[in-house]
């Protein structure tokens, strides 16, 4: 049968004539027509194609790779043959070691017994740290309040760990001292997320606030003595009030400004400390802590200038019987009896607790006072604002270290009047001189004046001495504060032993790592202190 296409219906029709009109509702069957389809056969062709293509680009990038990473681990292999073979090779013939340590067995141990009774090593401390060549400041830390008020820093003291740093505003220069508004501000510096600029805690201070000393075993108690006279501990872990105990007003009070407080060891009670003091109104005062938060004076003492012992060497005291205002004190570390303290006519006084000598015209107190002061040492040409005892000399020398507003440091031994050595560090003040805790022949000064390279300008400079290197002048001076602001206070620190901390007028506290030059200790330093001291005796 023939067919056309239909336009109008879309279908296949039969060419022909039509049945009549009766015969189209008839049934019947017209033949089948067969179309061959090309689109399979294209199909495959195209996925043949493809699926050769990238089966061969594959197969082989990954046979590359694969060869590199067997490449690798060759390397760090090693063949059994190659260990066997030195295996092979190490052989040891015991019967002649035996011989040889049986020959030198009698020198061996003499030399050992030779070393262990030397004293080479005494003091030497192996640093594991990473070595520093140079000095850094790490930390500027303020208290922008206290700048705006224009105080300065007085002290600074780090805690029993040596991760907080504490310092004291106040002023050491004119103004209304004993109503003006001070404060007490702490940093951990070992905390995430440190912000120089906000201390981890305030402490309002009606009065200025002259020293501070952390307790040397609670991290969080510190001790600050005060313009008006009095003592005051604070706890630094209470927000709300934080002080546990203060002297208060009273006859025993100091009567001037204490200038330094330090924590003694209470000799009757295991685990308790006292508080000392020292002030200008001549008096050292030793407190105990009360259960009702007074501190209570234990013992004391004064100074009185007819009673401070005479020498032949020194120039005639005319200070009559007069009290001699304290300015700074020092332990020694051999003896804890013996102390040596500065005063502001000038002279360090070699002092003892166990004086019994009761001080003169001394009245208005609760306890009775003694004269502690047993030698009087040559004189700087001012008031002496600090002193400081090595705590590494051996006990035959007791070496300490002095300083004042002559600009000198005095290196002197208790045994003798006279200074071993005299150092012109500045032509203005030097507040504070501290010695190193690590290197015995290393000490850091801060001074109120230093010459600047650029600009001839005087700025403030922490002064780093280092006996090994010269006996003359510093190893290095560091700028600390620019312009006419003296540095007060200068600490190392006895934990983190890179550390030192200073504080100047203009009322920042710097944190300097010091390099491994001022840190790392020799193996015969404390010999060559000794050596350096007798030759200057000599």
């Amino acid at each position: 049968a023939r067919f056309h296409g239909n336009r109008r219906s879309g279908l296949w029709e039969p060419v022909g004539p039509r049945p009549p009109l009766a015969a189209m509702f008839a049934d019947w069957t017209a033949a089948g027509a067969a179309v061959e389809s090309l689109w399979r056969s294209a199909r495959s062709a195209r996925c043949e194609a493809k699926s050769c293509q990238t089966g061969k680009i594959s197969t082989a990038e990954t046979a590359v790779q694969s060869h590199t990473s067997r490449d690798a681990g060759v390397q760090t292999d090693q063949s059994k043959d190659a260990v066997q073979d030195f295996q092979q090779e190490v052989q040891v013939d015991y019967t002649s070691l035996l011989s040889f340590l049986q020959r030198v067995e009698d020198a061996v141990i003499k030399e050992l017994n030779k070393n262990w009774k030397s004293r080479a090593f005494d003091g030497f401390e192996v640093n594991w740290t990473d070595q520093n060549e140079t000095v850094l400041c790490l930390h500027t830390l303020s208290y922008p309040e206290a700048q705006d008020q224009n105080l300065q820093v007085t002290s600074i003291s780090w805690n029993a760990t040596g991760s907080v740093v504490a310092c004291s505003y106040g002023r050491l220069d004119g103004g209304d001292w004993s109503t003006e508004k001070s404060y007490v501000c702490t940093w951990n510096l070992d905390r995430r997320g440190l912000n120089p600029r906000h201390p981890d805690l305030v402490v309002d201070v009606p009065s200025s606030v002259m020293c501070l000393a952390f307790h040397p075993s609670q991290p969080s108690l510190i001790a600050g003595g005060l313009f008006s006279g009095e003592l005051v501990v604070w706890d630094t872990s209470r927000t709300e009030d934080p002080v546990v105990w203060r002297t208060g007003m009273t006859d025993d009070t100091h009567t001037d400004p204490v200038y330094q407080v330090n924590w003694l060891p209470d000799a009757k009670h295991r685990n308790h400390n006292r508080l000392l003091s020292v002030s200008t109104d001549g008096k050292i005062l030793v407190w105990r802590e009360e259960r009702d938060g007074r501190l209570a004076l234990a013992e004391g003492f004064a100074v009185v200038a007819q009673q401070v012992p005479r020498s032949t060497q020194l120039k005639k005291l005319t200070w009559g019987e007069a009290a001699v205002g304290v300015t700074s004190l020092s332990f020694s570390h051999f003896d804890p009896h013996v102390f040596v303290v500065g005063v502001e006519g000038g002279y360090s006084l070699k002092c003892s607790m166990a004086a019994e000598t009761l001080a003169l015209h001394r009245t208005g107190s609760s306890v009775p006072l003694r004269a502690p002061a047993e030698l009087a040492f040559s004189p700087h040409g001012g008031p002496v604002y600090s002193v400081s005892c090595s705590p590494f000399h051996r006990q035959v020398l007791n070496l300490f270290l002095s300083c004042g507003t002559d600009g000198q440091v005095h290196l002197h031994s208790m045994l003798q009047t006279q200074p071993l050595l005299s150092l012109q560090l500045s032509k203005k003040y030097l507040f504070c001189v501290r010695w190193s805790p690590v290197r015995p022949l290393v000490f850091a000064a801060a001074s109120g004046e230093g010459n600047c390279n650029k600009c001839f300008c005087f700025t403030g400079d922490v002064h780093l001495f280092d006996f090994e290197k010269s006996s003359q002048k510093p190893a290095l001076s560091i700028k600390q504060a620019a312009g006419e602001h003296p540095v007060y206070c200068v600490e190392f620190n006895t934990k983190q032993t890179r550390l030192l901390a200073a504080g100047d007028a203009a009322g920042a506290v710097r944190v300097w790592q010091l390099s491994s030059d001022f840190t790392g200790q020799g193996p015969r330093e404390m010999n060559h202190l000794e050596q350096l001291a007798s030759e200057i005796t000599d």
